[in-house]
């Protein structure tokens, strides 16, 4: 009997492991705790790891050009840093720790989308480079299908990137972004060149903040200072945390905390955007119309939403002697509502135009994402902070419905010969319904039409656990002509275009579908017509903000140059070989 129970025991399946944890800082080594640099354990997605560590999505090569040194490999199992010295002066730390949070990051996506994502590149693995070259600065550079991040030095020592949660989350969010939407670092409005990087500092924000660790240590600090000395152990004045008072402990202090060791530059970043003051007309003055400025009005509207939220939902807690919050329960409904708005934010993408997008489109896809999910908003009523947040900074939601959700479209597709399960998966299927239904969509017919991607994806409401399954596909059309032909679409040639000037006129669509195949929805930014459903005087202004920036000069690129890009948002000269084209 015991030779028989050892046969079944030995043979019997292993648990399916999901996740690993790992120890990262917790934020960068600006944020102490009792002294001591703050770190927490996070869960990443379980794979078999080689020293690097190296994985499947991910290969940390730790080889430093400046000095000409390659650091030994890590391994997951290697001893932890005893102490801040040993943590700072530890390569093999600094690359698990990379590691971790773009694992952590990827992660975060897969689940708010519901699939798998891959990178902005058509290699399955991201190198992630954590002591890259002496210099200030990180990015994500498609050319080389890495995060670079370099390191500095300061009074106190060496200051390194790649300790930075949200610089480390801001650069994979630039990855993951270009894997979804390649179009969103072409050309085009205001808006969509600040887009990229206001969506990295979102998704860093809500990371960092969806680690109770972190919030914790943020509202302590400040209760210290200012609090009054007779609030008893584990409990939080109610005044400490208003609106107002949030933002200072949580964004400034955030802040003011990142500090000599990793990230001033994105310290300073963070301030500027979070001290930005509500303005229904900032967007349209002047400062405001450079990309880095731009993008952070969006990240103050979305941040300030967030806590708005969280004040709101303390009022539901019971007060101690009608004077004082748990804290416990505070820093968990601020972890809470970051989680469900970081999911948001990544979800949102799906319900975007794949091109020519405008912070009008990104408010309706992050209220349309969400009510799709789930259906009764009142417990953190983050839809109502949204719209009004946004509203504050002078953006109105693209859709005209009462709600600021896309509207579904007025009349079915006709998908007689299409197979449904092909639909679900090939192009190629999903070509034939668009082009029997070019008229229903105002496709032009003759223009070059291409689906992008056919994306099926399942996503679990918190509600009632049952799954919404849709597919998500993206069509874009361009033309190319010359300048004396533009009359054809309604458009005139900005004052200096010669007649002969070769211009590219793009438009594309976003068709999200059931899991019967039936359109939900088209979130589309068309091809402008004078015969078809379009926005003349948008496309006009459009063309004319292109012209301005060089877009059609020879030579310009389509392609953002992230390292200059943040070098420029880091106050320092940009290289000349990286300058940024927009």
């Amino acid at each position: 009997m015991l030779e028989y129970l050892s046969v079944l025991v030995n043979n019997a399946p292993m648990a399916e492991l999901r996740t690993r944890e790992m120890v990262i800082v917790a934020q960068d080594p600006g944020v102490k705790r009792d002294g001591r640099i703050l770190t927490a354990k996070v869960s990443v997605p379980w794979e078999i790891l080689k020293k690097g560590p190296v994985g499947h999505r991910v290969s940390v090569v730790d080889y430093d050009a400046s000095t000409q040194t390659m650091y030994s490999a890590a391994a997951p199992e290697d001893a932890l840093p005893e102490d801040d010295a040993e943590l700072l002066g530890d390569p093999r730390f600094h690359a698990r720790n990379a590691y971790a949070l773009v694992m952590r990051t990827l992660g975060r996506f897969e689940y708010a989308l519901g699939r798998r994502v891959g990178w902005g590149f058509e290699a399955h693995q991201l190198k992630v480079i954590p002591h890259a070259f002496e210099d200030m600065n990180a990015f994500y550079s498609p050319e080389t299908e890495a995060l670079v991040f370099g390191y500095y030095r300061t009074d106190e020592g060496l200051a390194f990137t790649c300790l930075s949660h949200d610089i480390v989350v801001h650069e994979t969010s630039h990855a993951l972004l270009d894997g979804l939407r390649k179009r969103f670092t072409r050309p085009s409005s205001p808006d969509q060149a600040a887009f990229h990087e206001a969506f990295g500092d979102i998704v860093a924000l809500l990371s960092v903040f969806s680690l109770g660790a972190v919030l914790r240590t943020l509202i302590e600090h400040r209760e210290s200072e200012e609090g009054d000395d007779a609030t008893p152990p584990g409990l939080i004045a109610a005044e400490r945390v208003s609106t107002e008072a949030l933002m200072g402990s949580v964004l400034f202090g955030l802040a003011e905390q990142m500090g000599t060791e990793a990230g001033s530059a994105r310290s300073r970043a963070l301030r500027r955007s979070v001290e930005i003051e509500p303005d229904a007309r900032i967007l349209g003055r002047l400062e405001f119309q450079e990309a880095h400025r731009r993008g952070e009005v969006l990240v103050a509207a979305v941040m300030r939403a967030f806590v708005a939220a969280w004040s709101f939902r303390l009022t539901s807690l019971g007060k101690v002697e009608d004077k004082y919050y748990d804290i416990g329960r505070v820093v968990e409904e601020g972890e809470s509502i970051a989680e469900v708005l970081l999911t948001m934010a990544i979800r949102a993408i799906d319900y975007m135009p794949p091109i020519h997008i405008e912070f009008g489109d990104y408010l309706s896809a992050l209220l349309t994402a969400d009510s799709q999910i789930r259906a009764s908003d009142h417990q953190y009523r983050l839809r109502d902070e949204l719209i009004e947040w946004f509203a504050k900074y002078g953006i109105q939601p693209a859709s005209t419905d009462d709600g600021g959700t896309w509207m579904p479209p007025p009349s079915p597709l006709d998908n007689q010969g299409v197979r449904f399960q092909g639909l679900q998966t090939d192009p190629i299927e999903m070509f034939r319904l668009l082009w029997a239904n070019h008229r229903r969509l105002n496709l032009d017919p003759g223009a070059f039409t291409r689906v992008e991607s056919v994306r099926p994806c399942v996503r679990i409401s918190p509600e009632d656990g049952m799954p919404l399954r849709e597919t998500v596909a993206e069509c874009t059309q361009y033309v190319k002509l010359r300048a004396r032909d533009l009359g054809k679409f309604g458009l005139v040639a900005p004052s200096g275009m010669p007649a002969d000037q070769e211009v590219t006129l793009e438009g594309g669509s976003t068709l999200i579908f059931d899991e019967y195949g039936r359109l939900k929805y088209d979130i589309h930014n068309r091809l402008p017509s004078k015969r078809r459903d379009s926005d003349p005087v948008e496309a006009q202004e459009r063309l004319q903000y292109l012209w301005e920036q060089g877009a059609f000069s020879a030579g310009s690129s389509f392609k953002a140059r992230f390292s200059a890009l943040h070098r420029r948002r880091s106050g320092l000269p940009a290289f000349d070989d990286h300058d940024e084209v927009w």
